[in-house]
């Protein structure tokens, strides 16, 4: 356990320094660099907070619910005028006067608690119809509507995928969540086909040569700049990309400028750390000593992992653009405090792993033969 924490909070604390290196080497890195240093700050101070707190008091009675409503109110908030504030045609923020906060990216936190209390407390009913998806689905919709309608794209289709492979582990059957799943990419499909900005990204995946001055410029010039970068790149703070060349290269597609800058070695490097912190979230998940704390750190890792491969897919044009920042790497103060915070509720799961638990019938789908059946809670 001690080998797959150490190599988790390595792999996060080099994220997380290469993402200052690359804002600071940005056009606006004097500018965006303090407000960075501090959600930093903030999320570092949230981190240690979650990895020193028993993950287990988010179970108790009334707490996951608590901390449901909380945040529907606070993305219902972001939808109100005079209330939530418009960028880009989106209502995702919430203006605190002395920041600005994004609330679906809290949402995705609490959504994982609320589904690990649910699906720890029916565990042995999770293959019926209702316990299994109706009643789940009564509390993840709303939540994923909201998203939507701000709207935001690609956290409604992360979201919904982090639930449904919750819901999977847990036991639900998939001839129950197949059906849903089809009939939500329909929806997608639908709302995109009557939205010419989301019509415009997916005509310039399908055909990038022929939008690459239009709706396809991001992702074809992102491919520019990793070219361009080589085996070693052009030299930290030499990219000539980040010029007006790649808009949001500080945000969704840093992962191009580190790519240019730093060459094929750097954006490996970055895809390992993410494989590694994939590989010791499910070690950790595996160690739980109860349900809930291996249902939470399967959803934290799924999150993270899932968020990571769509942003730097997007930006290798192998998906369509969705918007997604890279987790611990781009500018962003919400999706920085949250994801710490995500990464210390999996140090609080592995710090719990070795305390005695009543053993649960098929609770730990990874190792459950870990936990003899003579310990007691």
């Amino acid at each position: 356990m001690k080998f797959a924490t150490t190599a988790l909070v390595f792999c996060v604390a080099a994220l997380v320094a290469l993402g200052t290196v690359m804002l600071y080497s940005s056009p606006a890195g004097a500018k965006l660099l303090r407000p960075q240093l501090i959600w930093l700050a903030l999320g570092l101070v949230a981190g240690l907070a979650a990895a020193s707190f028993d993950y287990r008091k988010f179970k108790q009675r009334g707490v996951p619910w608590a901390l449901f409503f909380f945040t529907v109110c606070l993305l219902l908030a972001a939808l109100l005028p005079h209330i939530g504030v418009k960028r880009g045609g989106a209502n995702r923020w919430l203006n605190l006067h002395f920041m600005m906060f994004q609330p679906s990216e809290l949402a995705k936190l609490v959504l994982i608690i609320v589904l690990a209390h649910y699906t720890e407390h029916f565990q042995r009913q999770m293959r019926t119809l209702k316990r299994g998806l109706l009643i789940p689905g009564a509390f993840i919709v709303p939540v994923l509507g909201l998203i939507f309608l701000e709207p935001d794209y690609g956290t409604t289709l992360l979201l919904a995928a982090v639930s449904a492979v919750m819901l999977i582990i847990s036991g639900v059957r998939l001839s129950f969540i197949a059906p849903v799943a089809m009939l939500g990419l329909l929806a997608v499909g639908l709302s995109v086909w009557h939205n010419p900005n989301r019509l415009g990204r997916v005509m310039a995946y399908m055909h990038p040569e022929a939008h690459r001055e239009g709706k396809g410029y991001q992702q074809y010039q992102a491919t520019l700049a990793l070219g361009a970068g080589g085996t070693t790149g052009v030299g930290l703070g030499d990219g000539r990309q980040k010029f007006g060349y790649v808009p949001e290269n500080h945000t969704d597609f840093i992962f191009s400028i580190v790519g240019e800058e730093l060459g094929l070695v750097a954006t490996l490097g970055v895809v390992i750390a993410f494989l590694v912190i994939a590989l010791a979230g499910i070690f950790i998940a595996s160690r739980a000593c109860d349900r809930f704390g291996m249902m939470l750190a399967c959803g934290i890792t799924f999150l993270i992992a899932l968020q990571a491969f769509i942003n730097i897919g997007v930006v290798t044009t192998v998906l369509p653009n969705k918007g997604l920042p890279l987790p611990f790497v781009s500018y962003g103060g919400s999706s920085l405090l949250m994801m710490l915070t995500c990464v210390g509720v999996l140090l609080s799961v592995a710090r719990h792993a070795h305390e005695p638990v009543r053993r649960e019938s098929g609770f730990n789908p990874f190792n459950s033969q870990d936990i003899p059946s003579t310990q007691i809670s």
